[in-house]
């Protein structure tokens, strides 16, 4: 295991609310070596010790943990200022660190990811075994996200090039391939002939305040569906990978990216939907819409289908959108109804399908949704009444944060959990489908009150659970 981290964009949003406090949480449960020590870089001018204050404040609210361990971990921190855009700078700044085999990893935007490794190369520091680790995104579309990973390729080998995903740490998401994958049970029903279709949804109440500038060169179809929403569906239509490990399951990914099927103009017409938040009402308190001189959305709905033999026909539902009614991550795959159905209570048609549900956030649970008997001696026929089954492991110890798993993984050198080249680059290829179709037809992004589901447009969107419903702002509960 590595013992050595540079962090750059230590001042950064991410950093103070995720990785310093999933340091300290990996300090305190023992899962770093001894001699582990970090290299704080960032842009502003601090001393170690006005860092380590600044970032004792900032965490306080994030991590609630003995003060000891907090303290021991800042007294590990050694804090560089630089210029990320001075390639020669970041070499002299940070050469004296490249003494022995270390991960970099760089949360910062996309335009400083080329500058920064070159800075890197050129000190020593990506030599050997050391690693590089990327925050999403990878460029804004397929060029820009081919010349980042030229660049990087020529500072180091694949192998060592961790694209950090989020999503793909956490528990839910694993136990999702854990249950597919390990039982004949849904593995034998995954597939075309029993799934009518597949709904991944991201809502979140934020906004975009104090990052419109970031966002406007985005919106919502690169920022979300590009990466976070687009591994989930690659997880969930993927084919059994011959053995776990990093590229088997890489190459299954790949295979399923590259068969989403293309957005033409008429396709973005009927199947897609963006949107942006007006003012309104999130959780009870007043909130300003989303104004910006760019025309970038906001919320988008795509509903797209995968071109080979698996899922032939399965319509994939993929919704995000920020400013909505509710914080929740999930996936929910709807099975076809039975072929003949016998019973009176509910009659044909009224029946709930199956429905397996994977909450990703707030909370993390798998359920599934059966229809059981209600027995009632005073019927003359049986009546069924919908069950659900939890599949999540209630009572199991408290799970880590995502970022706790990925920052072990990477100093360990697994990448299974990490997004490959090709990858990315597929990913992309299908989003500027999209955007070009969106571009030259001129789609509009449809204003939506802050605090509901997002444009009324995107109904059919929304995922078969009780409580999505456009245009209604109280968030209800989800069946």
């Amino acid at each position: 295991m590595h013992d050595t981290l540079l962090l750059f964009g230590a001042t950064g949003d991410l950093s103070q609310r995720y990785l310093f406090p999933s340091l300290v949480h990996l300090w305190r449960d023992r899962l770093l070596p001894p001699a582990f020590r970090i290299v704080a870089v960032g842009r502003q001018e601090l001393s170690d010790d006005d860092f380590r204050a600044w970032l004792r404040e900032r965490m306080a609210g994030e991590v609630a943990d003995d003060q000891t361990v907090v303290e021991e971990l800042l007294g590990k921190i050694t804090y560089v200022s630089v210029d990320l855009r001075d390639e020669t700078a970041i070499s002299t700044a940070l050469a004296s660190y490249a003494d022995r085999p270390s991960v970099s990893y760089l949360a910062t935007p996309p335009d400083l990811f080329v500058p920064c490794a070159k800075g890197l190369k050129a000190a020593g520091l990506l030599e050997g075994e050391s690693r590089l680790v990327l925050e999403k995104p990878i460029g804004r579309d397929l060029a820009s996200a081919r010349e980042i990973n030229a660049a990087l390729k020529a500072c180091l080998d694949e192998s060592r090039i961790f694209r950090i995903d989020h999503y793909l740490g956490k528990a839910a998401v694993q136990n999702l391939l854990a249950l597919r994958l390990g039982n004949t049970l849904l593995e034998a029903v995954w597939e075309h002939r029993w799934i009518e279709s597949v709904d991944i949804f991201v809502g979140e109440t934020a906004g975009v305040d104090g990052r419109e500038g970031y966002y406007a060169n985005y919106g919502a179809l690169r920022d979300m569906v590009q990466n976070h929403m687009l591994q989930l569906l690659a997880l969930i239509a993927m084919e059994p990978p011959s053995v776990l490990d990093a590229d088997s399951i890489r190459d299954e990914k790949r295979k399923v990216l590259r068969a989403l099927r293309p957005m033409s103009n008429d396709d973005v017409a009927s199947r897609t939907v963006r949107g942006r938040y007006a003012a309104g009402v999130v959780e009870g308190r007043a909130v300003k819409g989303f104004v910006h001189e760019s025309t970038v959305e906001t919320f988008v709905a795509v509903e797209t289908y995968i071109d080979n033999w698996r899922w032939a026909g399965v319509p994939f539902r993929l919704v995000t959108g920020k400013r909505l009614a509710e914080r929740a991550t999930e996936v929910v795959v709807s099975f076809r109804p039975t072929s003949h159905w016998l019973f009176e209570r509910p009659r044909r048609g009224r029946e709930r399908p199956n429905r397996l549900r994977m909450r990703l956030q707030p909370d993390e649970t798998i359920e599934l949704g059966l229809m059981g008997s209600l027995a009632a001696p005073e019927w003359g026929a049986m009546e069924l009444k919908p069950m659900s089954l939890d599949l999540s492991m209630s009572g199991s110890p408290q799970r880590r944060i995502a970022y706790e798993r990925l920052i072990v993984d990477v100093l360990r050198g697994n990448q299974t959990l990490f997004v490959r080249d090709d990858e990315v680059e597929a990913a992309w290829h299908w989003i500027d489908s999209i955007e070009t179709a969106w571009t030259q037809t001129g789609q509009p992004a449809l204003e939506y009150p802050a605090g509901s589901w997002g444009p009324s447009e995107a109904e059919r969107y929304l995922p078969p659970t009780n409580g999505y419903r456009p245009g209604n702002s109280n968030g209800g509960g989800h069946a």
